[in-house]
């Protein structure tokens, strides 16, 4: 298991840099956490002397998107954009991340965990 960057009681299911040339040489750090069985939380931390932090419950997340360049190929990263029905932010990049399809597939599949704990349905109506 990774470093926990937040507190003892959080259990951290992923986390990441946002990468330049394939290395993560930034201060922007994302992760996935849940706190003691609670729902799970996708954390954005940007900024070293000061930081900005935005944090959405995965459960109000509506749609992904994956963005790859050809330089993004080349160094296995991607942006992977999360649509979500927040009050204060209505999406999150995921800028230049390792294995962005990964990432995707692993938060889709958390969103569903939580929408059923909570005993959320998600419909789409069609006119």
């Amino acid at each position: 298991m990774a470093k926990n960057m937040y507190d003892s009681e959080a259990q951290v299911l992923w986390q990441d840099r946002k990468r330049w040339c394939g290395l993560p040489w930034s201060f922007t750090r994302y992760s996935v956490i849940r706190k003691d069985g609670q729902y799970a939380k996708l954390v954005n931390i940007n900024g070293f002397l000061s930081s900005h932090s935005e944090e959405v419950n995965l459960y109000r997340v509506d749609d992904f998107e994956v963005h790859q360049s050809l330089t993004d190929k080349m160094f296995g990263v991607g942006t992977v954009t999360v649509y979500c029905k927040d009050a204060t932010c209505d999406k999150i990049e995921l800028k230049n991340v390792k294995n962005p399809y990964k990432v995707r597939q692993l938060l889709n599949k958390l969103v569903l965990e939580d929408r059923q704990r909570v005993g959320l349905r998600q419909t789409e109506m069609q006119f």
